[in-house]
């Protein structure tokens, strides 16, 4: 039952900076420890916040699907440039699913929203549109129980964990 489990790792506060035009890089790590990261398309983190789905593009994140097959462990960075708000999550037991019927949608305004973000900072919206072009049958959403959450903007409480 819900009321028996821990509190979501993921607050209030969390939660709204994922929900803002932020920067999405998942991570994760081979058998020999050796790194791998991909930029996420979006996310979609649920009601309870005791759920985090990423969406990726198979084209372009086949070493990184391989390690969430062999030991299910993922951290993700949001971070949001215009103000360098930045937030870790560590989940495990990630899962590779389709997608959703949907989630293009939340992909598309995702793409558009981060498009937004970075022109305010100068920058051309083709380079969002650059970086983010997959092709619709790519789309593949990566789900998981976030287990540990860290401060990651900079200043002194970089890297402190957070507390539910």
């Amino acid at each position: 039952m819900e009321h028996d489990a821990p509190p979501a790792v993921i607050g209030p506060e969390q939660a709204a900076l994922m929900r803002r035009r932020v920067s999405i890089i998942a991570a994760t790590r081979d058998a020999q420890h050796h790194p791998h990261l991909m930029r996420a398309l979006g996310c979609r983190l649920a009601p309870n916040r005791r759920e985090l789905t990423l969406f990726l593009s198979t084209g372009a994140c086949a070493e990184l699907l391989a390690d969430l097959r062999d030991n299910g462990r993922i951290a993700v960075v949001f971070s949001e440039p215009s103000t360098d708000r930045s937030l870790q999550i560590k989940g495990e037991g990630a899962c590779i699913e389709p997608p959703a019927p949907g989630d293009a949608a939340l992909v598309a305004h995702y793409v558009e929203c981060f498009a937004d973000e970075i022109a305010a900072l100068g920058f051309d919206r083709v380079l969002v549109k650059t970086m983010f072009r997959h092709e619709p049958d790519e789309l593949v959403t990566v789900r998981f129980v976030p287990r540990e959450a860290y401060e990651q903007t900079p200043g002194p409480q970089a890297g402190a964990r957070i507390t539910p």
